[in-house]
């Protein structure tokens, strides 16, 4: 739908000032606030003054125009001048010439929420400007527009010098409301400069603390890995003392006096696991503990465990399975450190794993120079939440056999450090009642940090 409004000539500069006017009175009428109002006249009054200055004449004409629901106001220019030769490089902003005209075409269409542009040298310039109707504008039908036309006829424009004042006074209203948004700006600025100042006093404190925990990690870390034989002496005491009055050779027990010493056995041997994963934690927490890489067959290790291993099922119903690698399937490692990891996944495997089967494999990760090692069960299995925080320190999981199986939560963390040490990683996948897998990952060629190690003598995929 298009409502015509007015249509103005353009042969004189007064025919120039009018056209502000208009502008200024139609956005007024049509609803506009003053920003807009002093927007729409300003780009009318530059585009028109550049229709009489290079053209030598024109036409200016208003209407509403609406489309999709929206009512916009529509100031079409049209002149049969020169055209504008240089348009597209006007428009980049990287033309302006002696009069700066390009200057004044850029501020004007910013002004505006629509701005198009036509020319060509001979065939005149077409402009095509729009404003949006603000929300809060009536909706304008073609009766409203009639009364519009009306009063626009006959209130005829001001003179030149009323022009001028009513610049003015729009210059003045500009310049208050940029002082206004100076001081605002001044005050946010101070505002930050408030925030930054409690920003880096907070570092300062968070500096502080962090330093005073890091110190006190160390010191823990230093203390643990000193007392390594105060922890284990008086266990080792317990423990020989235990044996030696199992074995009768101060006197028969009785029934009692035997379960009791046989708890006082049990309780020596958990309370000598967990001070030792402790132990091991903090030496390698407190950088005490060194990779000593060696080439050992992948097959070997696996036969030690084996039979280190297996007395741990007793009579149980579960079956423990090496599968066997490639005979020469090798790594160049910590051997010593990767067996500590597989013997804390095997032990976790047996205590939580009541009937099926326990497998130990050993694969190679292509095009990683990587090998993994997994151990799956047919256990209890790990509830997704809990996969977040299973190698975490002292973290437990809940389960049904908590009243028999004990755990100290450190096993699996000092897993994770050891890979780490080894230059590895360890991981989990797991599905409660379908059981889990449990792998480490490390090089075929342990490298030390500054230095290349040489390779292992055969890197074949096991069968």
């Amino acid at each position: 739908m298009s409502l015509r409004i007015l249509k103005i000539a353009i042969g004189s500069e007064l025919d120039v000032v009018g056209a502000r006017q208009r502008a200024r009175e139609i956005a007024v009428l049509c609803g506009f606030a003053m920003q807009d109002q002093v927007r729409i006249a300003t780009s009318v009054s530059e585009f028109v003054r550049n229709v009489f200055n290079y053209a030598h004449g024109g036409r200016v004409e208003f209407s509403i125009e609406e489309s999709a629901g929206v009512q916009s106001l529509q100031i079409r220019i049209e002149d049969q001048g020169p055209g504008i030769a240089d348009l597209e490089l006007v428009l980049s902003g990287r033309y302006q010439s002696t009069t700066g005209m390009g200057l004044g075409i850029l501020g004007a269409r910013r002004l505006m929420d629509l701005c198009d542009i036509r020319s060509a040298p001979g065939s005149g310039t077409q402009i095509v400007l729009q404003k949006r109707f603000p929300g809060d504008a009536p909706r304008m039908t073609a009766r409203m527009v009639g009364d519009m036309c009306a009063h626009l006829t006959a209130h005829t424009p001001d003179s030149m010098l009323g022009e001028v004042q009513q610049q003015n006074q729009e210059l003045l209203g500009t310049l208050d409301e940029l002082k206004a948004r100076q001081e605002e700006l001044l005050q946010l600025t101070r505002e930050l400069e408030e925030n930054n100042r409690a920003v880096k006093v907070l570092y300062a404190e968070l500096d502080e603390k962090a330093e005073h925990l890091r110190r006190s990690d160390q010191a823990k870390s230093r203390f643990l890995s000193n007392m390594s034989h105060e922890f284990r002496t008086p266990l080792s005491s317990i423990r020989a003392l235990a044996k030696l009055l199992l074995s009768r050779s101060d006197g028969e027990l009785s029934d009692e006096q035997e379960k009791q010493v046989r708890y006082i056995l049990q309780g020596t041997v958990a309370l000598n696991e967990m001070v030792d994963d402790l132990l091991d934690l903090a030496k390698i927490e407190a950088g005490k503990v060194d990779v000593r890489a060696e080439r050992f067959l992948v097959a070997d290790m696996f036969s030690t465990l084996r039979g280190l291993l297996r007395p741990l099922l007793g009579s149980s119903a579960v079956a423990l399975t090496f599968h066997e690698p490639h005979a020469g399937l090798a790594l160049l490692s910590d051997q010593g450190k990767l067996s500590q990891i597989l013997r804390n996944f095997i032990s976790n495997a047996i205590k939580y794993t009541e009937q099926g089967e326990i497998a130990v494999r050993a694969a190679l990760v292509p095009g990683k120079g990587m090998m993994r090692i997994s151990v799956t069960d047919t256990g209890l299995g790990i509830a997704a939440a809990d996969h977040a925080f299973i190698f975490e320190e002292f973290s437990q999981v809940e389960h049904r056999l908590q009243t028999r199986v004990k755990g100290t939560g450190l096993g699996l963390p000092l897993c994770r450090k050891l890979a780490d040490l080894l230059g590895g990683s360890v991981g989990m996948d797991s599905v409660p009642g379908a059981g889990s897998v449990f792998w480490v990952s490390v090089p075929l060629n342990y490298a030390a940090q500054g230095g290349d190690a040489p390779a292992p003598p055969h890197s074949h995929s096991p069968d």
